[in-house]
């Protein structure tokens, strides 16, 4: 830096009425050429050390006539012409990178040679979001409709004089014991939980969630075969009005298909069990309870045992069971049939 130079870049850093980013510019470059580091420049000033390093790279390259200058970011969005921003949604759409399953703003700004922020910008314009996905399967039971009519039908006009359940086993809830105490929650940092874990034990949680209530009938068994699934049922023959009918509404899993369990049920004829169609878990209700009970109790939990794990699942079953709050079942039949074969179609024009 000569000595005009220094002069001139003093001048711009005291005077008022030079422009707030050119006076930062100019103490940036002032303060470099005194032997400051980078991020002894930046705390000083603060600012971020990218920018530190850009004016000085700038003042470098072009001298102090750029300093008053804004740096370039690349072509505007909307200088580009409409064939270039076509083509690059077409690869977006289309194409994917050598080493990536998708592309990113900025291994795409490199191939077009714009800007990552042009990319963000082109992606917003047209709803494109290539690193997100999400996850969907059809089911191919040939009762499906059959099956969702009638699980639908028990949510949206459930029969008199009965008691509508929504029931399934959430197996192998580990009992996980962090190996290290984590930090609690403080000012300016969150809690922490160690990575690793030790196990010590597994359990199965076998619900029924009253739909009309929001009411959970449940316990813990050390494994999920049908001898667990008969003393199961007895659980909820004792535990609901004898006056009632009970609708059961579960998935096509062995256990409750077993003869031991369809002989017991031709002598218990107040139950009505009601299969959901093969892979559509999301039609039983009791999955979003169990939702509710990982995310709020369990994903977090710390349990040195298994019947810490057990204690809590009960904890959270009786704070349940004290102010139930239902799910309430708002999409219709035709509804979810539209959805579905729109799904169908899209995939068969893709194939």
């Amino acid at each position: 830096m000569t000595k005009e130079q220094k002069k001139t870049l003093k001048a711009w850093a005291r005077a008022g009425t030079t422009p707030q980013r050119v006076a930062l510019r100019a103490k940036i470059c002032l303060l470099i050429s005194e032997g400051m580091s980078h991020n002894e420049v930046a705390k000083k000033l603060k600012t971020s050390r990218p920018t530190v390093l850009l004016w000085r790279k700038r003042f470098e390259e072009k001298g102090i006539v750029k300093i008053a200058e804004d740096a370039s970011h690349g072509p505007s969005f909307r200088r580009l012409s409409q064939k270039k921003v076509k083509k690059i949604v077409e690869d977006t759409l289309h194409k994917t990178p050598k080493d990536a399953t998708h592309w990113s703003t900025r291994s795409m700004a490199n191939v077009h040679g714009v800007s990552n922020a042009t990319i963000a910008r082109i992606w917003d314009a047209h709803g494109l979001k290539p690193h997100r996905v999400k996850r969907f399967k059809l089911s191919k039971d040939k009762r499906f409709v059959e099956k969702l009519t009638d699980v639908v039908g028990l949510y949206l006009n459930p029969p008199d004089k009965a008691m509508v359940l929504c029931v399934d086993e959430k197996s192998s809830i580990q009992a996980l014991d962090r190996t290290q105490p984590g930090l609690p929650l403080k000012k300016g940092r969150c809690g922490t939980m160690t990575h690793d874990y030790k196990r010590n034990g597994t359990t199965c949680l076998f619900a029924a969630l009253n739909v009309l209530e929001g009411s959970v009938i449940a316990t813990c068994y050390p494994r999920h075969r049908h001898e667990e699934f008969l003393k199961f049922l007895r659980k909820i023959d004792r535990e609901s009005p004898q006056e009632l009918a009970l609708h059961l509404i579960l998935d096509n899993y062995g256990t409750h298909k077993h003869p031991n369990v369809k002989k017991w049920l031709s002598k218990h004829r107040r139950f009505h069990l009601h299969f959901t169609p093969t892979s559509s878990s999301w039609l039983n209700l009791v999955e979003r309870w169990f939702a509710e009970l990982t995310r709020k109790r369990i994903r977090r939990g710390a349990f040195k045992s298994l019947s810490d794990l057990i204690k809590v699942i009960e904890s959270y079953i009786k704070n349940n069971n004290q102010n139930p709050k239902p799910f309430i079942w708002t999409k219709k039949v035709d509804d979810i049939l539209e959805k579905i074969n729109r799904c169908k179609a899209v995939m068969e024009t893709l194939h």
